[in-house]
């Protein structure tokens, strides 16, 4: 028999080794983090150095593509595979990390050979850099899913040091496309280099990707994958909506205008992307082991990312001109007008998303459905409509409002599904 001394003398002991288990994941996902935003930022800056805004533009429209299908890839293979698969047994892991990297892969040829096939019917400057895109597809997306895969195992130094071998290889091919100095060489040699990547983490994880395990992992998790599928397309869909409505409304230079914005604070925008590598799988790992803390951990998240991304955007405000054309180039004078606007809605996202890491834990996918659909729904149209009124100006400020709503009902949904998982155990609590 156990007393009570002993009750709280042995959890005691345990809590420091796991405080430090997940102080020591969550730096390793920093670290990751740190390695995917240099890389994405130098991308941007190089890219809007060397062909200018309205190229850029044409650059970030491809861009914001690919975020859409990644988020296709990660809603039906990644996302189910952190929620489900994060901390169990390796033997488990290995099995749904090949059938869910197959998935991934396969998501990128399909909508890769679409992407081809439309780039070369459209022609001009827009057709090019998007069959560049559908063609290395396919390499960007398994990159990914090692990432997920990595973090899911709790080994996120793994996941670090592939993101390290995309950056090397970026060097000589951003080199190589400034040579060419046309959009879809710059796309090719980011699409490249992931590939490398990707090829690199079969070796790191001793897994090769089963293209034919596809359909069994779908059929498995469909009752998430569906689900998430809607949710992640909601986020990334909302965004290229914007974008081609804004180069509609303004014009194409207008979306590299808000893309130089955004680059500004690439840090915390890569964070947020890519913030289910880490904070998903962790705090799946606190339901497990003590839900009582989920909603403080989520809390902690939220407002760590918020007010950090008020920092960094209250530093941009004090940099000279001279530095900011220095990075941006001609896109500088366009976009430092945008900061206070786009750093509002980084925050006001940033906190979001610790409550919808949260929502994902709880396996609440009905409830992070309705918040996803809400909050894009305020972004495109507080975009869209801010474009109308006042430019791109307008549109900056119409989605830092329409981060702030979406923000507020995740954390509401949360609150309710926390309250839904503690009732049952209040209820028998009381029962004689």
């Amino acid at each position: 028999m156990t007393t009570g001394s002993e009750k709280t003398t042995a959890p005691a002991g345990r809590a420091a080794p796991g405080r430090r288990a997940v102080v020591g994941r969550l730096s390793w996902g920093l670290a990751d983090q740190a390695a995917s935003s240099l890389s994405n930022f130098v991308v941007g800056i190089y890219v809007a150095r060397s062909l200018g805004l309205t190229a850029f533009g044409v650059f970030s429209l491809a861009w914001v593509t690919y975020g859409v299908v990644l988020s296709v890839s990660r809603g039906l293979a990644t996302d189910p595979l952190v929620v489900r698969f994060s901390g169990v047994a390796e033997a488990s892991w290995r099995g749904a990390v090949a059938r869910s990297s197959g998935t991934a892969l396969g998501v990128g040829a399909v909508i890769g050979a679409t992407c081809l096939v439309a780039g070369l019917c459209l022609g001009g400057r827009v057709g090019p850099a998007f069959a560049g895109l559908g063609v290395m597809l396919p390499g960007l997306l398994l990159q990914d899913a090692w990432r997920y895969s990595f973090f899911a195992a709790g080994n996120g130094r793994k996941a670090f040091v592939n993101d390290v071998v995309w950056g090397v290889a970026l060097v000589p091919a951003m080199v190589v496309a400034a040579r060419v100095g046309s959009v879809t060489a710059f796309v090719l040699a980011w699409g490249g280099s992931a590939t490398v990547a990707a090829l690199y983490g079969c070796f790191q994880s001793g897994i090769r990707p089963r293209l034919t395990g596809a359909r069994e992992w779908l059929r498995d998790h469909l009752d998430l994958g569906s689900r998430y599928l809607v949710e992640n397309v909601g986020v990334s869909g909302a965004s290229q909506l914007r974008a081609y409505g804004l180069g509609a409304i303004v014009g194409v230079g207008a979306v590299g205008v808000v893309r130089g914005a955004e680059l500004l604070l690439g840090p915390f925008l890569a964070v947020l992307m890519g913030l289910s590598l880490v904070t998903v799988a962790e705090a799946a790992r606190v339901v497990r082991q003590a839900p009582h803390r989920l909603g403080p951990f989520c809390l902690l998240l939220g407002g760590g990312q918020a007010v950090a991304a008020l920092l960094w955007g209250a530093a941009l405000l004090l940099m000279p001109d001279r530095l900011g054309e220095l990075v941006l180039g001609d896109v500088w004078s366009s976009a430092s007008a945008l900061i206070v606007p786009v750093t509002l809605g980084v925050a006001g996202a940033g906190l979001g998303t610790g409550a919808a890491a949260g929502l994902r834990a709880l396996a609440a996918a009905r409830r992070s459905l309705r918040c996803q659909l809400f909050a894009s729904a305020c972004y495109v149209s507080g975009g869209l409509g801010g474009a109308v009124a006042a430019g791109t100006v307008g549109s900056a400020w119409g989605v830092a409002s329409a981060a702030a709503c979406g923000s507020a009902v995740w954390w509401l949904q949360l609150r309710s599904a926390l309250r839904e998982r503690n009732h049952p155990i209040i209820s028998e609590e009381r029962t004689p």
